[in-house]
């Protein structure tokens, strides 16, 4: 009994030790992911007047500490990303779908281009996405309903041209914010909108829509703002509150 007991704590000593150099080697692992993800971004930024990346992000330093990222408390994985209004010119390079724990994704009021990378929907955490007032262009992607925890959307104040696509809103039950006002939309409001029951505010004004309006809006119950000036939509003004 003695050396069966001997075995056994032995054999549970060797196991313990195995998971946390495996738990601390896929942590770190991580890390190294998120980090080089985050550099990838850095290096892709064109004009940074204020020097803030070239100042703060520094990989001497821990990237927890880094100006804009923030980190969780448990993992130390990111969870935030909050370049705003930091006079920053770039793109979004693919990378970026490595942040796997992004809950919130900030980078309004810059000077981003481009098309947004496929790559953003290995992000199915994101519960923000905030990108308005910069110079993004394309179709705004199909994709977008990849993210099923959005409950906020800003592209407002870009280039996005085309339709709004009529299934984007299938998988996003608890949008709640949907800006798109400010860019060069055309056709028609697509119906699928209004299966977002949890809609509050929906701007958008600005673009080329056209058609009338769908008696669908009635479905959002929860809408308490609606902006469609500068388009050519007919209908009857909603009163909310």
């Amino acid at each position: 009994m003695g050396n069966t007991g001997i075995s056994l704590t032995l054999t549970m000593a060797v196991l313990l030790l195995h998971f946390v150099v495996s738990f601390s080697t896929k942590t770190t692992t991580n890390f190294s992911t998120d980090q080089s993800a985050l550099v990838a971004l850095k290096a892709h930024i064109v004009s940074d007047p204020r020097k803030m990346l070239e100042t703060n992000w520094s990989t001497t330093t821990s990237i927890c500490n880094w100006v804009g990222v923030a980190c969780g408390s448990r993992h130390q994985r990111v969870i935030a990303l909050n370049l705003s209004s930091m006079l920053l010119t770039g793109t979004i390079p693919p990378q970026i779908g490595n942040l796997s724990f992004l809950t919130s994704l900030e980078l309004w009021n810059n000077s981003f281009h481009g098309p947004l990378p496929i790559q953003l929907t290995n992000l199915h955490r994101l519960k923000l996405i905030n990108l308005f007032w910069n110079n993004f262009y394309g179709e705004i992607p199909l994709w977008f309903d990849s993210f099923p925890k959005l409950q906020w959307l800003f592209l407002n104040g870009n280039n996005f041209t085309g339709q709004i696509p009529s299934d984007l809103f299938e998988r996003l039950p608890k949008l709640q914010m949907l800006y798109l006002s400010g860019n060069k939309l055309s056709g028609k409001i697509p119906l699928g909108l209004f299966k977002c029951k949890n809609l509050e505010y929906i701007d958008l004004a600005g673009n080329s829509l056209e058609g009338i309006l769908p008696k669908e809006i009635g479905n959002l119950t929860m809408l308490n703002y609606l902006s469609l000036s500068g388009n050519r939509i007919e209908g009857k003004r909603k009163t909310f509150g």
